[in-house]
């Protein structure tokens, strides 16, 4: 089979407009609620010019949750083995919680998925995804045992920094509207605040 030619510079072009205003009707609407229309309208383009990028609504969605899960797994993959075992899982919470700053539709994207059953993703959840928790949760385990963390359930510890990590771009309308903020400026206060209740729970007593 001949190779496929290699794409041009307009259509890298248009294929990036295309996902970019995909991600913002998918992070809004959510696979079922969104529409090709939308997507098209969104990216300015016609319908029948996206679909010569892309077959169907779900070959985009794939290729969106295909880049994310690959952004998803960095900064678990950055807690060093090797570190100061709280200062490497406190560094970890707060590129977590940078991510929910900065990448609010990706992690709405992916909330969305999961709480449909991630039916495109399941098979990176189970593969990929839960083989880098198994490591670090026994790099977390080991320092629990050799006295230099609290002893803490190394699963429920980075289920519990996803969950207040993530809050604050999946449910951003309610702290916003609870908290009023000045642009992003309750992500310092947040920062604050969870590398306090991190390290108080894993410091050794």
């Amino acid at each position: 089979m001949a190779n496929a030619r290699p794409r041009t510079r307009i259509q890298e072009r248009n294929r990036g407009t295309i996902l970019e205003a995909a991600l913002e009707v998918f992070s809004r609407h959510g696979f079922r609620g969104a529409t090709l229309d939308q997507i098209a309208k969104a990216a300015g383009l016609s319908k029948p010019n996206l679909l010569y990028y892309f077959p169907s609504k779900e070959a985009i969605h794939v290729e969106l949750l295909s880049g994310l899960m690959t952004n998803w797994l960095e900064p678990l993959e950055a807690l060093n083995a090797e570190g100061d075992p709280i200062e490497e899982i406190i560094a970890y919470v707060l590129r977590k919680l940078d991510m929910a700053r900065d990448l609010p539709r990706e992690s709405r994207l992916f909330a969305n998925e999961i709480v449909q059953g991630a039916p495109r993703i399941l098979d990176q959840i189970e593969g990929p995804l839960k083989t880098l928790v198994d490591e670090k949760a026994q790099v977390i385990r080991s320092w629990s045992d050799q006295g230099h963390l609290a002893s803490v359930d190394p699963y429920h510890l980075i289920f519990s920094i996803w969950a207040t990590t993530q809050h604050y771009a999946d449910f951003d309308v309610q702290v916003r509207g609870i908290l009023a903020p000045e642009g992003d400026s309750h992500f310092a206060d947040a920062a604050r605040f969870l590398d306090h209740m991190f390290r108080a729970t894993l410091t050794p007593h």
